[in-house]
């Protein structure tokens, strides 16, 4: 399994296990060189859960995520839209 792959589950599993409408999280991929940009797309509803209060768990997905592009040698920028 490529590691790419396993960044874009890992954002998906831990999206759809804080939503309440697990079935309208989808996380998209744009690449770059060096680079990944990722967007996590959730229902209107959910985006205060995926948040968190003060934007502590959205920013604890992007620390996780930006530990495993770091050991790929890639950079990776995660956005919740």
């Amino acid at each position: 399994m490529d590691s790419q792959a396993s960044m874009k589950e890992l954002v998906e599993f831990i999206a759809k296990s804080l939503v309440d409408d697990p079935s309208r999280v989808h996380v998209s991929e744009i690449e770059g060189e060096n680079s990944v940009i990722m967007e996590l797309r959730v229902g209107p509803e959910d985006m205060g859960r995926v948040i968190g209060k003060g934007g502590r768990t959205v920013n604890a997905v992007r620390t996780l995520v930006r530990v495993l592009a770091a050991k790929q040698g890639k950079r990776v920028t995660l956005e919740v839209v």
